[in-house]
């Protein structure tokens, strides 16, 4: 049995299971919120105090297999992430106010060891459009890869999430910038 919440309803002990043990502890959702070339020019502290506090606020979802947390997914209005509105990619072909605070964005996924492999990340993004709507979104937008076929994928490359898993979850390709790079979006 799957159920997902509101980080804001969740102790801090099950987001901080989610992360335990894999390499996205070390960033902690924190790649398109810290100013600066890279994430790294915090500390890891700085990181983990920042996601305790933004998750007390409602930066994620939490999702629950049979009462163990299991997974996490960042979701909140675009506009606090202050490094995704200062990166060209996301924007390329776009003119859209970047700091509406009523399109909320999807930027980063993590499934604790145990759990993936299972579909759980089509589950947190099918989520991350009702919670969006419910706290009175007008949009929520992700900006998912594609991997080549036959290549291999790195740990951190789909943190961000596939884009088939948003096409499951009725996002719509808004632009495709890149390559490998999507933006994809579910208007309300």
């Amino acid at each position: 049995m799957i159920r997902i919440l509101p980080s804001e309803e969740v102790p801090w002990e099950d987001v901080e299971a989610v992360f335990d043990g894999s390499e996205p502890r070390k960033c902690r959702c924190q790649r398109y919120k810290v100013k600066g070339w890279i994430w790294r020019d915090s500390t890891l502290d700085e990181r983990y105090e920042a996601q305790c506090s933004q998750a007390a606020l409602g930066s994620g979802l939490v999702a629950y297999v049979d009462g163990e947390p299991a997974g996490w997914v960042a979701v909140e209005p675009r506009c606090g992430y202050a490094k995704l509105l200062d990166m060209p990619i996301p924007w390329k072909g776009r003119t859209e106010d970047k700091d509406d605070p009523d399109v909320w964005a999807v930027t980063c996924f993590v499934v604790r060891k145990g759990f993936r492999r299972q579909g759980l990340t089509y589950e947190l993004a099918a989520a991350t459009v009702e919670h969006a709507r419910s706290r009175g979104a007008r949009a929520v937008e992700a900006y998912p890869m594609m991997a080549d076929p036959g290549k291999t994928v790195t740990w951190g490359e789909l943190h961000v999430g596939a884009r088939q898993v948003f096409e499951e979850a009725g996002f719509v390709q808004v632009t495709h910038p890149t390559k490998r790079r999507f933006v994809m979006r579910v208007d309300f």
